[in-house]
């Protein structure tokens, strides 16, 4: 029998050779849908069902029982890790005192808004129900923007631990506890020692890791409890736990190498303590952000930590006066003291004021913290209502604020359990303790599923020498797999007859010397498909032999949704003669698509009709967007009718860091000035969060165009020089500008 504290696991190989599962207990071993409906209607306290091992695909487990706090209900795996659900199924449960243990959701998805549901219906929920070494991984939905939850909790006094959540693909919260009805709040659930596997970055809103509550009841009181946990790169968004009402406690939980950061957005009186944030100097790594009031945040440690703003080591919010529960109520007697924070960025103090957010913190504390390194605090309004005291900086920290710190050396070592730790007496000054993680990887998680790494690199497999001809390059890739390489021979003539599909990570390439020459009969040379990422080097694609086709490209991303990220390397590439009509792009990424990077590097690019990279086709202004890392570097444009580049985030929304974009050691000689242009551009930047440009070169061109959003976009534009082209353009003067010389 399981225990309502933890898993046991008893010898019982013998008895299964002996006896049925009837004959030693109350268990039932089930194989079918049908067999399990009606174990389910039998079922009494002290019973347990238990699925039979193998694929159970397209089932819809609904599982009402009620058990006694001294008769548990189990439901469980013959074998922990043998029950694969998978194809369109869910499971749903209710009742009380039920236990649910050793499944594993893989490879499917859910045909409903829920994975894992804590209720059956609205009115029926579980209660007392405990949700223990399961497994979640690529239960996704291949359509990117339909939302769904992998785990929604209902109820009281429920508890999720132990389990494994891993590579949530499309939109929607990986774990969200659900207040919508009196039965669900003032909960007292316990949510610990679970393993949350990576999240990729998601590209708009929804993409958290962990909610408590919604707007909607975000003064209400949940009264639920993380603890323990192990965040591993789950960086969907920058809100990786969203507490959304009150009364919650997050403790002692870890956050390794996370995008974004652990925010009170909505409720009050919640306890953040003893969390651990390791960055380790990864982009866009966050810490904690205070928004609402009689908040606790303290004794927690931060190192490595890169993100700015909103996504600070230590971040308190700017609020709005009178704020409705959607918005961002003021920061008032609220707490942040007893943390370190070493070799981290930026601390952030009345963040995101603005004309609505106008109201700074009040009567709150900044206390006994240890900050050492190269940090910089940033103020953004009055701070007058935070009382600094105790607190200690080396040297290398820069602030503004005159009184309630003092001076301490950088005395930082390695200690035996590999973090970096302050000396022994500024711990006990403010009786911090030792520097330890509260948990380890290896104790989070479903006892029997691995923690290993899925994603393949590029030149990670085998090479395969590709001969001249038509459609050799497409049978290479049919017999090629993620991570190998074709090698074309230098100075071959290659034609595609169909179009080249990559569905796995895949480098197309020649050695040094004469590039080969690819061209096509068809409108597009590739399609990036689903799971496919793509590197080219050294080739020459030529537009000669397509098709009259208005909207041709040489490379595009699937038509349909991709919900695994791509990515898109081009290194000493020439392309030439796009021109078969108006409308030939280099590059065209489509709605529902997302890389993590592309890079255009030490390219030529002559004589095309169309743009060099479309990345503007996410055109609902719900700030989603194509692409979060952008490099263009090194090449030459000539004779481009439009864009180098187009690239599109629309509308307002601040939960997301792309795209960042850096244009550097460019030539552009007329690009941007076709007849059907419509931006009349040579780079058009909507939106784009963080964008550089440098020592770049426009002759007879059209001029770079900015459209400057929310999210305080940092734009900087230096050591470049415009020969015959017009002035930058944008709507608003919130972009830098350093050695632009005009001719």
């Amino acid at each position: 029998m399981l225990k309502n504290s933890k898993l046991h696991f008893y010898p019982v190989v013998l008895f299964f050779a002996l006896f049925s599962y009837s004959q030693i207990s109350n268990a039932e071993l089930v194989k079918n849908l049908e067999q399990f409906n009606k174990a389910v209607a039998n079922v009494k306290p002290g019973g347990e069902i238990v699925l039979a091992d193998g694929t159970w695909s397209d089932v819809e487990l609904v599982f009402k029982a009620k058990g006694t706090p001294k008769k548990l209900i189990e439901l469980k795996a013959q074998t922990p890790g043998k029950v694969i659900i998978t194809g369109q199924s869910n499971l749903s449960f209710s009742g009380e005192y039920l236990v649910i243990s050793g499944l594993v959701f893989k490879d499917g998805s859910t045909p409903t808004g829920e994975v894992v549901s804590f209720r059956t219906s609205t009115d029926d929920v579980a209660n007392h129900t405990r949700v223990t070494n399961i497994v979640i991984d690529n239960f996704s939905t291949v359509d990117r923007p339909m939302s769904d939850l992998w785990v929604a909790m209902y109820g009281k006094n429920n508890r999720f631990d132990h389990n494994s959540l891993v590579n949530k693909r499309n939109r929607g919260v990986t774990l969200a506890v659900r207040m919508n009805t009196e039965a669900s709040r003032k909960n007292d659930h316990i949510i610990e020692y679970n393993y949350f596997g990576p999240r990729q970055i998601l590209g708009s809103n929804g993409g958290e890791t962990l909610r408590i509550g919604t707007s909607h009841f975000s003064r209400e009181y949940s009264n639920t409890t993380a603890q323990y946990n192990y965040f591993d790169r789950t960086n969907g968004e920058h809100e990786i736990i969203s507490n959304k009402s009150s009364g919650n406690s997050l403790i002692n939980n870890v956050f390794f190498e996370t995008q974004g950061t652990l925010t009170m957005r909505h409720g009050h009186f919640t306890k953040v303590e003893g969390n651990y944030f390791l960055g380790n100097g990864k982009p866009n790594t966050g810490g904690i952000r205070i928004i609402n009031e009689s908040q606790s945040v303290s004794n927690n440690y931060m190192y490595g930590l890169t993100g700015t703003r909103l996504r600070g080591a230590l971040v308190i919010m700017n609020g709005v006066p009178n704020s409705p529960p959607n918005r961002y109520d003021p920061v008032i007697d609220s707490a942040m003291n007893n943390n370190i924070v070493i070799d981290s960025g930026f601390i952030e103090l009345g963040a995101g004021a603005d004309e609505e957010r106008s109201a700074p913190p009040t009567t709150s504390e900044f206390k006994n913290n240890i900050i050492l390194g190269k940090t910089t605090f940033n103020l953004y309004d009055d701070m007058s209502g935070i009382t600094f005291t105790g607190n200690s900086l080396s040297k290398e920290v820069s602030t503004p604020i005159k009184s309630g710190f003092a001076s301490t050396p950088y005395d930082v070592t390695v200690n035996k359990y590999g973090l970096k730790s302050p000396s022994k007496a500024l711990l006990d000054k403010i009786c911090f303790g030792e520097v330890k993680l509260p948990v380890t990887k290896a104790e989070t998680g479903a006892s029997f599923y691995p923690k290993t790494e899925t994603v393949i690199a590029f030149n990670s497999g085998k090479t395969i020498n590709v001969k001249s001809g038509t459609d050799t390059i497409l049978t290479a890739l049919d017999n090629s797999s993620a991570g190998d390489v074709l090698v074309l021979e230098n100075g071959g003539e290659y034609l595609l007859t169909k179009f080249a599909e990559i569905h796995h990570p895949i480098t197309i390439m020649a050695k040094k010397g004469d590039k080969p020459v690819i061209r096509s009969l068809k409108p597009n040379f590739i399609n990036i498909e689903n799971g496919g990422s793509l590197e080219v080097e050294n080739l020459w694609f030529d537009g000669a032999e397509s098709p009259d086709y208005k909207g041709n490209n040489i490379i595009n991303t699937s038509s349909t949704s991709m919900n695994i990220n791509y990515s898109l390397s081009v290194r000493n590439i020439k392309v030439t003669d796009l021109d078969v009509n108006g409308y030939f792009y280099f590059f065209k990424a489509n709605a529902g698509t997302f890389a993590d990077s592309i890079e255009i590097l030490d390219s030529e690019f002559i004589n095309i009709t169309g743009a060099i990279l479309q990345l503007n086709r996410e055109v609902d202004d719900l700030g989603v967007y194509s692409v979060e890392n952008l490099t263009i570097s090194g090449n030459t444009f000539k004779d481009v009718k439009e864009e180098v580049v187009t690239i599109y985030r629309g509308g307002f929304d601040e939960s997301t860091f792309g795209p960042m974009v850096t244009i550097t050691d460019n030539k552009l000689s007329n690009v941007g000035k076709g007849s059907t242009h419509r931006s009349g551009a040579s780079m058009y930047f909507h939106g784009v969060q963080k964008l550089n440009i440098s020592d770049t070169t426009w002759d007879s061109s059209a001029p770079v165009s900015l459209y400057l959003t929310n999210g305080e976009p940092v734009t900087m534009i230096k050591d470049v020089v415009m020969k015959d082209t017009g002035k930058i353009r944008a709507n608003n003067d919130g972009y830098k500008t350093q050695n632009v010389t005009y001719k």
